[in-house]
């Protein structure tokens, strides 16, 4: 139901009015309003003020707002010293009538129910504002976050999460000296690498599982047993990316490397340490260019086994000329067997390069997939667009907010089963990734480094497959 009263509103008018200092915005629940619900009574539910509700929700002060049904809203925690809807004070110590102790009496029992619930205390540290391309992407990851948290308190899964815009040139040690920052079981952050070693010793301190969900540099995960490390070095994703290569072409297939006469391509290093490994093991290759002419590319190519064409570019204007080299080399050559090897770039051409994913016998090796097609994501991003009133940002792959999604799911679920006993094993999780498998290992007596690695197969018969190493 689309209306005015969007999370997404709500909280870009929570992050536009922010300023560019650290902050906590801390949010107790998120309340789907049901019909002939007003302001009073979700304030009454919660035991927060009137004004409370207002402050957490601005939307709500807007000229003519209304209260609708299906609206979610976010409620804050109470404060001391505020009047709650029945006229009384919070904090303020009076003499109890005998309903307040039977109410007192109700409201223990209450807590001890929600306290063996073992809520699991998650924090994002993050920027969060509207000021930069940082802040923007890292408001999408968040709002994965919370499409999973919210799925999962559908499942008896109870969260409490408190939000921190820790910009780049904060200083997070402020934001940990909020005294919410000790109680938590597990932060997401930070974005920067100059936060990392503050955070991380703060998590050591208070036995706090730190997920790293982004590129950062460093070694803190080396000596940091508290800290869960999504990204892998280029170094390392190359190293796999060239075994996944022999192991599933060495034997079979001929490699052709063409040419793209790329300047600034990002993927150069990658295929000159598969050239040197294929010249240790005296494996034969041929070398070939865009510019070479029709009839001097057609003879790089092997006629009586399949090839396997890797590119020293990521871009898409280098692999359509490659797609329409093939295609002329296949309508001479309607018998030649041809395979890709690619890069995760290519993902973000899904929308109009798929078909020649097929039809080449595309491999991506790569730490994700985003699998368009799929019925699960494309629920979850209806989902999103409904919930926030606009789409994921399509420029982005993978996609921020099914990163945010899987990496909730992932760790969450795996604390809730195991506590401080996670380790971050992919099997010790039962859930089904939408974008990123995550399987973490440690290293050495520090902390663990997320060490996923597949091959997304496009098959000449339509089908995708996804092949975990």
């Amino acid at each position: 139901m689309k209306n005015y009263l969007r999370y997404l509103l709500l909280l870009f008018t929570v992050l536009i009015s922010c300023s560019v200092m650290a902050q906590n915005v801390v949010w107790r629940d998120q309340h789907q309003v049901k019909r002939k619900e007003t302001i009073f009574g979700i304030a009454k539910e919660y035991g927060v003020t009137i004004q409370q509700l207002i402050d957490s929700n601005p939307i709500m002060k807007t000229p003519g707002y209304e209260l609708k049904k299906g609206a979610l809203i976010l409620v804050p925690f109470a404060k001391d010293g505020d009047f709650r809807p029945d006229g009384s004070i919070m904090g303020k110590t009076v003499k109890p009538s005998k309903a307040d102790k039977e109410a007192k009496k109700k409201g223990a029992n209450a807590a001890a129910i929600a306290k063996q619930e073992n809520a699991i205390h998650v924090g994002i540290m993050l920027p969060l504002h509207n000021q930069d391309g940082d802040g923007k992407r890292m408001i999408e990851f968040y709002r994965g976050v919370l499409l999973a948290l919210n799925e999962m308190k559908s499942e008896g899964i109870t969260t409490d999460v408190h939000a921190w815009n820790v910009p780049k040139d904060a200083d997070i040690r402020t934001t940990l000296s909020d005294p919410n920052a000790s109680k938590l079981d597990l932060i997401f952050g930070p974005l920067y690498s100059d936060q990392v070693k503050p955070l991380a010793d703060f998590c050591r301190a208070h036995g706090t599982k730190l997920v790293i969900p982004f590129s950062i540099t460093g070694n803190e995960v080396e000596n940091n047993p508290n800290i869960f490390q999504v990204y892998q070095t280029d170094e390392s994703l190359n190293s796999k990316a060239i075994a996944s290569f022999l192991e599933r072409f060495q034997k079979s297939h001929h490699p052709v490397f063409i040419n793209c006469n790329d300047a600034n391509s990002q993927v150069g290093n990658f295929t000159s340490l598969l050239r040197k490994q294929l010249d240790i093991l005296k494996i034969k290759y041929s070398l070939t260019s865009l510019k070479s002419s029709a009839a001097d590319f057609a003879k790089r190519f092997d006629k009586t086994r399949p090839n396997v064409v890797i590119l020293n570019s990521e871009k898409s204007p280098q692999l359509n000329e490659v797609f329409a080299k093939l295609a002329q080399l296949k309508k001479t050559n309607p018998g030649i067997a041809i395979a890709l090897y690619g890069y995760n770039q290519w993902f973000v051409y899904q929308d109009y390069d798929l078909d020649n994913f097929f039809r080449y016998n595309t491999y991506i090796p790569s730490t994700y997939y985003y699998n368009k097609s799929s019925e699960k994501t494309k629920s979850l991003e209806a989902k999103y667009n409904e919930q926030y009133d606009e789409p994921m940002a399509k420029q982005y792959i993978p996609r921020l907010a099914l990163t945010g999604y899987d990496q909730a799911q992932f760790f969450v679920r795996g604390i809730k089963a195991q506590g401080k006993d996670f380790k971050g094993v992919y099997s010790d999780v039962k859930y089904r990734p939408l974008q990123t498998r995550y399987n973490f290992e440690r290293v050495g007596q520090g902390g663990y480094i997320n060490n996923n690695f597949q091959l997304i197969h496009f098959t000449t018969d339509q089908k995708m497959e996804n092949l975990v190493y």
